[in-house]
C-alpha cells in the first residue's frame, strides 16, 4: 500500500510507531501535488520548503516524546480563507491577491499544536461565494473523478485535494453547504459542526452568523479526530461556545440499534436525480438492517430556506466586505481621482461578478425602506426553520438528506444560470440557518462514475449521533479513489475495488491535462508575487 492510500489516522499511527517519518509523509504528498495538481488545480499556494522544515521539526518532537497524538506529522491543506501568518491568503479574490496575514486562525493553531504539517492553501469560490469553485479569480478547480466536471464549492479545492491524494485531510468552511456539497461531489467525507463549536477567529468572514470551519478527510474516523483537535473555546471569537463533549471519536461505534432516522418527504420529491435518491435510500436500508428505525415525515418551510438564506448571507456579506476599500490592505486601483473614485475603482476591479452580485443584493435588502420587508422577514423565517427542526428532532436522532440534487455538473454549466446554482443549495442551507451539525459521507457512484454523497443532519451539539450513524454506514463499503489519486500516473478508472467502473471517465483528458500548465511555479512558493499569480490566472479566465 502506498503512503498516499493511508487515512490520516493510519498515517499518524505509522509515524508514531516509527514505520514512517513526518518528512516521508510530506515528501509523498508534495510529490503527488507535483503529479496531479497541474490537472486539478486544487492549490493556490504550496509551501514546499516550509512544509519540509515543519515536518522535520515535528519528527524531532515525536522522537522526543513531546507529540503523541495520531495527527502528529500528518500533512494537511488549508482553505484559502483561513489566515496563516506569513502565508499569502487571498480568498481566491484579486482584491486580496497580495495579502500576507500577521496572525494565524485559531483552528489552524490547534492543528499545529497537534503536530500537523501544513502543505499550503487551497482554491475556493471567491470569498466562499459559489457552489462550484469556478468564481475563483485564479482559475477553476477540476473534479479528480472527471476533469470536465466541477468539484463543488466553495471548499472545492480542499475536497479535490483530499480526493486526489494531494493531502491526507483538509480544512474547509461551510456557510451554506460549502463542506458537505463538495465532499459529495468529490467522494470524500466532510463535517460541518454545530455553530460556535470551532472558533471563527482568523476565518475571513462571508456570513458571520452562518460560517463554520470543519474537516474534510477520507473517512469518518479521520473527521471525528480532526474535529476533536480543532474544537476549543476561544475568547477571541464572541460566538465560540464552551463545550465539554468534544470527544467525538468516542462515537465511532457500529451499533445503531434503536437509532431513529427521519426521512423528509420534502427532500425526496421533484428535482432530485433518481440515481441520487436510490443511493441514499439504499444507505438508509443499510442502517435499518443494522437496527436503526427509519420513518418518513414532513419538514415544513423547506421552500422558504433559499430566499431566507440568500437575503441573510448577502446582507452579512455586504457588511463584511465593506472593509475591502483599497486603503488598509489588499488591491488598490492604479489610476483614480480622489478618495471616492479610488473606492469605486478598487472594488470594481478587485471583486468578481458573483461577489458584486451578492454585495448589491445585500446592500439592497439592508437599505432604508427594504430592511423590514426583506432582512427582518428573513430573520423571522430563519427562526421558524429552526423551530421546524426542533420539532423534527423531538422525534428523530438523525435526519438523512441528499447533499445536492445531482452529482457534479460539467464545468461552465452552473455559471450560465446563477439562480439555478442557488437552487442547488436546497438541501444544505437549512442546516446553517438553524446552526445544526451536518455531515456528508460517500454512498455510491452514478452511471457516469461520479460520486454521490449521503448527508446526515443532527440536532445542535449532537455531532456524536451523526458520526455514529455515518461510521456504521461506512463499515458496509470501502473507500474509493479516482484514478488521479493513484500512485502511478496515467491509470484509468478508479483505484482499488472500483477499478474499471468508469473507464474513460476519470482518466486525464489531453486538453484538460494541459489547462493549468505554467501555473505550478507561481504556487510553489508562498512569497510568489500575487500579481504574477493573477496574471497567470487571467490567461485561463475564459474557461470559467
Amino acid at each position: 500500500m502506498s503512503i498516499l492510500d493511508l487515512t490520516a489516522l493510519q498515517l499518524g499511527q505509522k509515524i508514531q510507531a516509527g514505520d514512517l517519518t513526518a518528512v516521508q509523509a510530506a515528501e509523498a504528498a508534495l510529490e503527488q501535488i507535483h503529479r496531479a495538481d497541474p490537472q486539478v488545480h486544487a492549490y493556490l499556494t504550496v509551501d514546499e520548503e516550509g512544509a519540509l522544515k515543519q515536518a522535520g521539526r515535528v519528527q524531532q518532537q515525536i522522537e522526543a516524546g513531546e507529540l503523541k497524538g495520531h495527527l502528529a506529522g500528518v500533512p494537511v491543506a488549508i482553505k484559502d480563507n483561513l489566515c496563516i501568518r506569513g502565508m499569502r491568503t487571498t480568498c481566491s479574490s484579486r482584491i486580496l491577491n497580495n495579502f500576507i496575514p500577521t496572525y494565524t486562525a485559531e483552528a489552524v493553531i490547534n492543528l499545529e499544536k497537534a503536530g500537523a504539517v501544513i502543505l499550503g492553501k487551497t482554491n475556493m469560490d471567491e470569498f466562499a461565494m459559489g457552489s462550484t469553485t469556478e468564481t475563483s479569480a485564479f482559475g477553476v478547480t477540476r473534479n479528480p473523478w472527471n476533469l470536465e466536471h466541477v468539484p463543488g464549492g466553495s471548499s472545492g479545492g480542499s475536497c479535490a485535494a483530499v480526493a486526489a491524494n494531494e493531502c491526507f485531510y483538509a480544512l474547509g468552511s461551510d456557510t451554506g453547504g460549502s463542506i458537505r456539497q463538495p465532499s459529495s461531489f468529490c467522494g470524500v467525507t466532510g463535517i460541518k459542526p454545530t455553530y460556535g463549536t470551532v472558533s471563527r477567529y482568523g476565518l475571513v468572514a462571508y456570513g458571520s452568523s452562518l460560517d463554520q470551519i470543519g474537516p474534510i478527510a477520507k473517512d469518518v474516523s479521520d473527521c471525528a479526530a480532526i474535529l476533536e483537535a480543532i474544537s476549543t473555546y476561544d475568547r477571541k471569537d464572541s460566538t465560540s461556545i464552551r463545550r465539554e463533549d468534544t470527544d467525538f471519536t468516542s462515537a465511532l461505534a457500529e451499533d445503531v440499534r434503536g437509532l431513529r432516522i427521519g426521512i423528509p418527504r420534502d427532500y425526496f420529491g421533484e428535482g432530485l436525480n433518481p440515481e441520487v435518491r436510490d443511493s441514499i435510500m439504499q444507505a438508509v436500508k443499510v442502517l435499518t438492517d443494522k437496527g436503526a428505525v427509519a420513518e418518513e415525515f414532513d419538514l415544513s418551510l423547506v421552500e422558504y430556506a433559499i430566499p431566507a438564506y440568500y437575503v441573510i448571507a448577502s446582507a452579512e456579506a455586504s457588511s463584511n466586505l465593506s472593509r475591502f476599500d483599497g486603503v488598509k490592505y489588499g488591491y488598490r486601483a492604479k489610476e483614480y481621482q480622489g478618495l471616492h473614485d479610488m473606492y469605486k475603482k478598487s472594488r470594481s476591479e478587485g471583486f468578481g461578478p458573483e461577489v458584486k452580485r451578492r454585495i448589491l443584493l445585500g446592500s439592497f435588502v439592508l437599505s432604508s425602506g427594504y430592511y423590514d420587508a426583506y432582512y427582518l422577514k428573513a430573520l423571522r423565517t430563519k427562526a421558524l426553520i429552526k423551530g421546524a427542526f426542533d420539532k423534527a428532532f423531538s422525534r428523530f436522532d438523525v435526519i438523512v438528506a441528499p447533499a445536492a440534487p445531482t452529482t457534479a455538473p460539467r464545468l461552465g454549466e452552473s455559471l450560465k444560470d446563477p439562480l439555478q446554482m442557488y437552487l442547488g443549495d436546497i438541501y444544505t442551507i437549512s442546516v446553517n440557518l438553524a446552526g445544526l451539525p451536518g455531515m456528508t459521507v460517500p454512498c455510491g457512484l452514478d452511471s457516469q462514475g461520479l460520486p454521490i454523497g449521503l448527508q446526515l443532519i443532527g440536532d445542535c451539539f449532537q455531532e456524536k449521533k451523526i458520526i455514529r450513524a455515518a461510521y456504521a454506514f461506512e463499515q458496509s463499503r470501502k473507500y474509493q479513489s479516482p484514478a488521479l489519486a493513484c500512485a502511478k500516473a496515467g491509470v484509468s478508472g478508479v483505484c482499488g475495488e472500483a477499478a474499471g467502473v468508469q473507464a474513460g471517465e476519470a482518466g486525464v483528458r489531453g486538453e484538460a491535462a494541459g489547462v493549468q500548465a505554467g501555473t505550478a511555479d507561481v504556487r510553489r512558493d508562498t512569497g510568489a508575487s500575487g500579481e504574477a499569480a493573477f496574471a497567470a490566472a487571467g490567461e485561463r479566465s475564459g474557461e470559467a
